[in-house]
């Protein structure tokens, strides 16, 4: 592309912009039209659940069940009048009734921002990007400045179960094709998950596990004490089936998706089946990717090796009894696909991943005067991947399996939410729970067998259990206040690295040993929630949070092909602590919305993977020698503090051709520094952006442009500067009810959406292999969703 026509795309939308925010005065005059936005529903944030009463049979006396359920849904989830969704696209979604912020990715978003893995789905967010070690293949969400051990990924209330924290090159096993929303959850709430989930947790809901019967377009009525989505006439017998299509087209990367969703029940039973798969070919970049290295050859304009393929599905029900239901779910996700650089180019790098999760979960309102309803999740998960490629670049006969890892892995959490009870000060409500996890790693490798250094590590396994409270004062209605608190106990057993003699400071060698170190970790929260003038909600919270080590921080001690890293263990790493508070300003009604946070936190000891500048290769005797491939990384500790904030809107600003135009914006940064004022590795950037957009009842179309600045806030050691950008993306989409005897679905939804239209060469610096792989270039996606 030349540079006058790029230079004319730049300025093209810098002045749509300007233009945008030039016409607010003139047009803010014009009332918009009015917008009835109803309540969304979020279902990650607190055990503790405020349901609305529903109608009944028996209209004179509701029961218990009536009295605690949403006529929508029947579990897990958290009605907030005060948060919106869109009841047209494009809504910004601000919810306003939790005690930190959330960010909310409703079905329609994902259909048309589409994604791969849930960091390329949320690359964009305030706060939030993603890993982007295999873009569109391995992205791990990460939630100001903090990743794998400090975000928890959870899918219908349990782990996703996968190997994504254990490196960076690894998928997430949760695909955004089968997603239905997906929530940001900080501060507070992620005590409920756990103390590796100090920067939040991102949770992905579906109907894999009904909580309802499905809903085949008549008015809800109540069967069994339950709320069904189902006719009147004959429901509680008369079987009742919906149907989803998802598919979508992109040109960046030739990539082709779909998925098909199927609901039915009848009487007391619900059923749910998807299928989905994807396949892309090497994505298109806009120029050469490699910084280190100008002689390798890039073919057709494409980012080497990094072609990608997944598919998956799953099948569970739900029974439905007096006074709540039981429901599983076994799920099968598969995935192959290449890692980008040039270590995965000249060895033909690939992953072959293989998950089979099975979930359970359930819930019952007893008819009791002190409990108002019992919740339970359980979940197992056998997972397993080889990375393969080739062990002589030179010889293709030396293809094969340089390293597998394996996650055994089941969960326990049940919860136990009290009645509220009159304490004459505030009303309280308190929820408790009590959570057990174990989990079984492994990660062999055949170039070494038998021998003491065969693979990243020996197998280890851990079990964590935990209790947590979590207690609501309702002063008055525009005054609340939480208290939170969490004990969790971990156990860990495996084997210490064999350090030699010149690794250690009095130059003695170490042999590995069996170590089973336990920890108990503590933490807790507090937080207040007001009620503002002009429909605004104002919060603050306080955190203290302690994390135990997890076994890759302490156990490692090896090569790890993909990430081109020499990882080792520190067995005498400690308690991780942080420290935070956060202020939160938000609205979620009329033709501003908006949500503004700004946030401190310090760590004691914090955790990281620090690059030592030494080379090695598959041992601890070739560090250091000459012509050795990958980097050394040593687990440590250090005192940090990190600091930052985000803010987004959205202004409705006047009516034009029967809908509504208006401006966005949004804004964020975070400062990671340890305490003698070096920098903290692989920190996101600081990012401002905006756009314009227009809706009706069918239509959304919008232009926005994202500009990341300059990272030059690096480690002072293997990190390099990664330099700005800009991300222009248009989008037009149209949603419209279908008559199902004419056209076979009831519900259509069409888009067009345009990514890197600038074509800008895009690097992500908290990527470690930024310098070789470029984000995609300019593409276009054609998606389409049908209803039946």
């Amino acid at each position: 592309m030349s540079f006058e026509l790029r230079r004319a795309q730049r300025l093209g939308g810098a002045s749509l912009l300007l233009l945008g925010a030039a016409a607010i005065p003139a047009l803010a005059q014009d009332k918009p039209a009015s917008t009835e936005i109803p309540a969304v529903t979020v279902t990650a944030p607190s055990p503790i659940v405020r349901r609305a009463v529903v109608p009944t049979r028996n209209p004179g006396r509701p029961t218990r069940t009536a009295r605690a359920r949403s006529h929508e849904r029947t579990t897990d989830t958290t009605p907030a009048a005060s948060t919106p969704a869109a009841p047209q696209q494009g809504v910004l979604p601000v919810v306003t009734n939790q005690f930190a912020t959330v960010t909310v990715v409703p079905n329609e978003e994902i259909r048309r921002e589409g994604g791969g893995q849930l960091g390329d789905l949320l690359f964009s967010k305030p706060g939030i990007t993603g890993s982007s070690f295999a873009p569109g293949a391995s992205s791990r969400p990460i939630i100001r400045g903090l990743d794998v051990n400090r975000v928890g990924i959870v899918e219908n209330g349990t782990n996703s179960g996968g190997a994504s924290d254990l490196g960076e090159d690894h998928f997430v096993p949760i695909d955004p094709l089968a997603t239905n929303q997906v929530e940001v959850v900080r501060g507070p709430a992620a005590l409920r998950y756990g103390s590796t989930s100090i920067g939040g947790v991102v949770s992905a809901t579906n109907n894999r596990i009904p909580d309802a019967l499905p809903n085949c377009g008549a008015q809800p009525f109540q069967s069994f004490g339950l709320p069904v989505k189902a006719p009147l006439a004959g429901a509680a017998t008369s079987p009742c089936v919906t149907a989803e299509t998802r598919s979508a087209f992109s040109s960046v990367d030739r990539g082709v998706e779909s998925g098909v969703l199927l609901d039915t029940g009848g009487g007391n039973f619900a059923f749910h089946a998807d299928v989905y798969g994807r396949n892309t070919t090497d994505y298109s970049i806009p120029s050469y990717p490699y910084l280190t290295d100008q002689t390798r050859p890039v073919a057709n304009g494409r980012q080497p090796n990094s072609a990608t393929r997944s598919d998956g599905a799953s099948i569970g029900g739900s029974y439905f009894f007096q006074g709540g239901y039981i429901g599983a779910a076994i799920t099968q996700n598969d995935a192959l696909y290449h890692i980008p650089g040039i270590d995965g180019a000249d060895h033909n790098t690939r992953i072959d991943g293989h998950q089979t999760k099975i979930n359970v979960k359930g819930e019952y309102h007893p008819d009791a005067a002190a409990i108002e309803i019992v919740r339970f999740w359980a979940g197992a998960t056998d997972y397993r991947h080889n990375e393969i490629g080739l062990a002589d670049p030179a010889d293709p006969n030396t293809d094969g399996v340089r390293q597998t890892f394996t996650n055994k892995e089941q969960e326990i959490r049940t919860e136990v939410q009290l009645m509220p009870f009159n304490a004459r000060f505030a009303e309280v409500t308190t929820a408790l729970g009590f959570q057990v996890g174990h989990q079984e790693l492994s990660a062999p490798s055949p170039d070494n067998p038998g021998t003491l250094f065969n693979g990243l590590w020996d197998p280890n396994n851990s079990t964590r259990v935990a209790g947590y409270a979590f207690n609501e004062f309702k002063f008055t209605d525009a005054t609340r206040a939480q208290i939170a608190g969490r004990i969790e106990h971990v156990e860990l057993h495996g084997t210490t690295p064999d350090f030699p003699a010149d690794f250690l400071p009095d130059g003695t060698p170490q042999a590995g040993i069996g170590r089973n170190p336990s920890f108990t970790p503590k933490s807790g929260s507090i937080g207040l929630l007001q009620d503002l003038p002009g429909g605004m909600v104002g919060s603050i919270t306080a955190q203290y949070v302690e994390r135990a080590p997890k076994a890759a921080e302490l156990f490692s001690r090896g090569a790890h092909d993909a990430t081109a890293t020499f990882d080792i263990g520190n067995p005498n790493l400690g308690i991780e602590t942080a420290k935070s508070v956060e202020v939160g300003l938000r609205k979620a009604t009329g033709p501003f919305r908006f949500e503004a946070t700004v946030y401190y936190r310090h760590f004691n000891n914090f955790i990281y993977r620090r690059l030592t500048g030494v080379m090695c290769d598959d041992d601890f005797a070739s560090c250091g020698a000459p012509g050795a491939e990958v980097n050394q990384a040593v687990y440590s500790q250090r005192d940090a503090n990190f600091r930052g904030g985000e803010f987004q809107s959205q202004l409705d600003v006047g009516a034009f051709q029967g809908g509504i135009w208006g401006i966005e914006n949004q804004f964020d940064v975070v400062r990671a520094t340890f305490t003698d004022g070096t920098n903290v590795p692989r920190i996101p950037p600081v990012r401002l952006g905006g756009g314009v957009f227009w809706r009706d009842d069918n239509w959304l179309a919008r232009i926005n442009l994202l500009h990341a600045f300059a990272q030059n806030n690096v480690a002072v050691i293997a990190e390099t500067p990664t330099a700005g950008y800009n991300l222009l993306k248009a989008e037009v989409s149209y949603k419209t009810k279908l008559n199902p005897n004419a056209f076979g679905a009831r519900e259509m939804l069409l888009g067009l959406v345009g990514n890197n239209l600038l074509n800008e060469n895009i690097r992500n610096s908290v990527s470690y292999t930024k310098d070789e792989v470029l984000m995609p270039g300019i593409g276009v996606r054609a998606f389409a969703n049908f209803k039946f």
